[in-house]
């Protein structure tokens, strides 16, 4: 099968241009903008963010998105910026792109620049039903192969579907602890206010991890026995973080009686005999990432996943601006490229606006 990656011809910025008389002028101010957007990497199809120094010391994270609703286009690349300036990582993000080169989430068969996975040391991966061709899947399912942590958000319990499912048999099971089941929540009606799992309270990975809420409703979840329940999900009777508990019974049970996890890890033994640690959250979309204790937490799943100390409180604050769209199919900021999330920048257009009553 033919690769996914887009193949428009790449302006003359940032890849090197071949200076001589007759180079115009504007592409001589390109250069200089994106010159001054702080070193930022990008190609038509993916961005990547220089690391500061710090103890991530360059090692690299991948992180991919692609999801038709909850904005990962947006939250991956703020949560990239932040461990790449904050914390000394290399990151890049990869996207799934229209043919003109533009940002679309609905585009299930993109997975742009899919070569930069052969040199990372840690993914991050929020994508729903995506069917990458199976020459950009080989260096997805190669990633994995060696070992390398893998830290889900939300929609990673159902990341791939179709013929991309195969190399796994269902990576969403088998690899992250869980496929798609249910909202168990209200969508779109019911907040989620993230309970730490008292027997985890003292682990590493929860250090400073407080007032976990995001807009989110609490996937209905049931990790093997093999996962170590990090948090549980309360789900509130409305999309505050001072909304009640939900009270109402499904199912037979009470909503929150029990609660649902909502964060654990676990250890994915792969087809090539070596092993991957896991982090997976049912939170992440790009509104619950500006609940601070939730960004931390997936900081710090990026250090212990890479065998890194855990910082007693680590620095999560933004990089740039951030304002991100609430979560709707079709909602994405349309025209947008990998270019324009380059550090210094704020993202162009209006996000998608939260529903009223909304916090």
């Amino acid at each position: 099968m033919k690769s996914s990656k887009n193949t428009r011809s790449r302006p003359n910025n940032l890849d090197g241009p071949n200076l001589n008389p007759h180079y115009s002028m504007k592409s001589l101010l390109n250069l200089t903008l994106a010159a001054a957007f702080a070193g930022t990497a990008f190609a038509d199809h993916h961005i990547t963010y220089p690391p500061k120094e710090g103890p991530g010391a360059g090692k690299h994270i991948v992180f991919i998105s692609g999801d038709e609703e909850y904005r990962s286009e947006e939250g991956l690349p703020m949560l990239a910026k932040i461990l790449s300036q904050r914390h000394g990582f290399k990151c890049t993000v990869l996207f799934s792109l229209a043919a003109d080169g533009t940002i679309d989430p609905n585009n299930q068969k993109s997975l742009s620049s899919p070569e930069q996975l052969d040199t990372a040391e840690a993914i991050v991966i929020l994508t729903r039903f995506r069917q990458w061709p199976e020459a950009d899947l080989k260096h997805f399912v190669d990633a994995v192969n060696r070992g390398i942590p893998i830290i889900g958000l939300r929609t990673s319990t159902h990341a791939l579907s179709g013929e991309a499912q195969k190399p796994f048999g269902d990576f969403g099971k088998k690899v992250m602890g869980e496929n798609w089941v249910s909202h168990w929540g209200k969508h779109k009606e019911e907040a989620t206010k993230g309970i730490i799992e008292p027997s985890a309270a003292k682990e590493p990975i929860l250090n400073g991890v407080t007032g976990v809420f995001g807009l989110t409703d609490v996937y209905e979840t049931h990790p093997p026995a093999d996962a170590r329940i990090l948090l549980r999900g309360q789900s509130l009777a409305g999309l505050k973080p001072d909304s009640a508990p939900a009270t109402y019974q499904k199912n037979g049970q009470g909503i929150n009686d029990p609660m649902m996890p909502i964060a654990w890890t676990r250890t994915y033994s792969n087809s090539a005999g070596k092993t991957n640690a896991i982090l997976c959250t049912t939170m992440g979309d790009a509104t619950d990432l500006e609940s601070e204790g939730l960004r931390r937490l997936l900081v710090n799943g990026v250090y212990q996943g890479l065998g890194l100390t855990v910082p007693a409180k680590a620095d999560v604050t933004y990089v740039d601006p951030y304002e991100p769209s609430f979560y709707s199919g079709d909602g994405f900021r349309k025209g947008l490229r990998p270019e324009d999330l380059a550090l210094g920048k704020a993202m162009p257009g209006k996000p998608f606006p939260k529903p009223a009553g909304a916090k």
